[in-house]
């Protein structure tokens, strides 16, 4: 009860910042962003369209990767209008398919350009049973998946940025407080549900992804340790707001939802906070594998805090990125 009231009138906590805290806020006293690159994923709309905008005002060269390019050039067309010596790069990109993956990190590395922020902020929350190209649950495909092998792939730009600059390079991968509702076996769920269309759960798809994205912040924490690099890497929960990711729920029931837990809502600037702070606060250095909400460090659940189920989950992703599927869950069938 008294965090929930703490939420509601956005106490601040240790860091200084609460629920009510904007990106603008939080990067007010951040480093000089001039010199660093960030590549984030899902800025064309909602909460990374906020934290591009934000950081772009800080300074930020971005790096914005986008399935529709359309809507992607009209989002450095915002900035810019806004912060005209702004300097963005909109490039093709789609988290379903690993083929594109690896198009736009071969794109990028021609670019010849350091590479600072990592933010992996795209989402889907699919009401329909999807499969992606490569035979994979369109949701986990897109919010886990994808990054996962963006992120190996564009981790030895990372780290021999943060060599030649003496800046520690850091990874954000934003999550879900949906991650809790999730427990049991993760790998084998994502099995059923990419075999199973008759019994899909939405939302058991969103959760399954989301708590991946947990695991994955928490053993690549270890390994980057392991390497002694100066790079980090984080997992946030931006917090409720309703953005283009419920687009596919449009109606009665999701507006009665929203008009509902409207004192829960948080503003875009305000979803958009905790991921800037993380991406750029100094108090946050040699910080990772940790998880964030409201601008302050959190507990997630049971079993996102598990080591052996984060060394499992990645082990599973080696192989997914670069074998069949079918291979993969034939053990579950």
């Amino acid at each position: 009860m008294l965090e929930t009231l703490k939420y509601l009138i956005g106490s601040a906590g240790p860091s200084g910042y609460g629920s009510k805290s904007t990106a603008e806020q939080v990067t007010d006293t951040c480093v000089d962003l001039r010199t660093s690159t960030a590549i984030i994923t899902g800025a064309t709309s909602g909460i990374g369209a906020e934290t591009a905008r934000v950081l772009a005002k800080r300074g930020a060269r971005l790096v914005i990767p986008a399935r529709n390019l359309k809507a992607a050039e009209e989002t450095k067309a915002r900035i810019t209008s806004e912060f005209p010596d702004s300097k963005i790069i909109v490039m093709r990109l789609d988290l379903s398919s690993l083929k594109s993956v690896r198009s736009f990190v071969s794109d990028f590395d021609a670019l010849n350009l350091p590479l600072n922020l990592l933010i992996n902020n795209a989402g889907k929350f699919a009401h329909d049973h999807g499969i992606s190209e490569d035979g994979i649950e369109m949701t986990f495909a897109t919010n886990y998946l994808g990054h996962f092998l963006l992120t190996k792939l564009l981790l030895k730009k990372m780290i021999a940025t943060a060599k030649s600059t003496g800046i520690q390079g850091r990874i954000v991968n934003v999550s879900s407080g949906i991650h809790t509702w999730f427990s049991g076996d993760l790998i084998g769920s994502l099995g059923q549900l990419t075999r199973d269309k008759s019994h899909y759960d939405a939302t058991r798809a969103y959760a399954i992804s989301k708590l991946a994205n947990v695991l994955h912040t928490k053993e690549l924490a270890r390994r980057l340790q392991e390497m002694d690099c100066n790079v980090t890497v984080n997992c946030v929960h931006p917090g409720i707001v309703r953005t283009r990711l419920t687009r596919e729920h449009e109606g009665f029931i999701t507006d009665f939802v929203f008009f509902v837990t409207s004192k829960l809502l948080k503003t875009i600037p305000q979803a958009a906070a905790t991921t800037c702070y993380v991406a750029t606060n100094k108090k946050l250095e040699n910080v990772s594998g940790k998880y964030f909400a409201d601008c302050n460090e959190a507990s997630n659940s049971e079993m996102g805090c598990n080591r052996k189920e984060a060394a499992r989950l990645w082990s599973f992703s080696e192989i997914m990125v670069s074998t069949n599927w079918k291979d993969v869950f034939a053990p579950f069938r």
